[in-house]
């Protein structure tokens, strides 16, 4: 069944309070998987909008912004590239505790913060 923008937007949000509630409990490169879903759902929504289309059930940021057309300011351009390499050592980590290494505190804080500008700039395209 096909999802209004509307959803995916509200959906996106919700996504985006999971991620500051792992980050509240220490759960960083968990915060960065849900922020990178948060996106990914906000995309889906600006993509079923501008397209008319059921998006596709990929994970890929970059690939969705292409087909939606719209082109993003360049700080939140290449955040899209960061947070979509980040996405699959989060979905799927090798060694949980490199990753613990990885996604710091102060590093997770700022891709959130970034995140949430990110969706910020996704609705105002709504």
């Amino acid at each position: 069944m096909a999802q209004a923008p509307d959803e995916w937007l509200r959906q996106a949000d919700y996504d985006m309070d999971t991620a500051d509630y792992m980050f509240r409990g220490g759960r960083y490169f968990y915060a960065v998987f849900m922020c990178h879903l948060s996106i990914e759902k906000g995309l889906k929504g600006l993509y079923r909008k501008e397209l008319s289309l059921e998006p596709p059930r990929i994970h890929n940021l970059i690939y969705l912004l292409s087909k939606i057309g719209i082109k993003a300011p360049e700080p939140i351009g290449r955040f899209i590239v960061k947070l979509n390499e980040a996405s699959v050592a989060t979905r799927y980590p090798e060694e949980i505790g490199k990753l613990q290494k990885d996604f710091t505190q102060g590093i997770v804080k700022d891709i959130l913060s970034k995140g949430r500008e990110t969706l910020g700039w996704i609705k105002k395209q709504l």
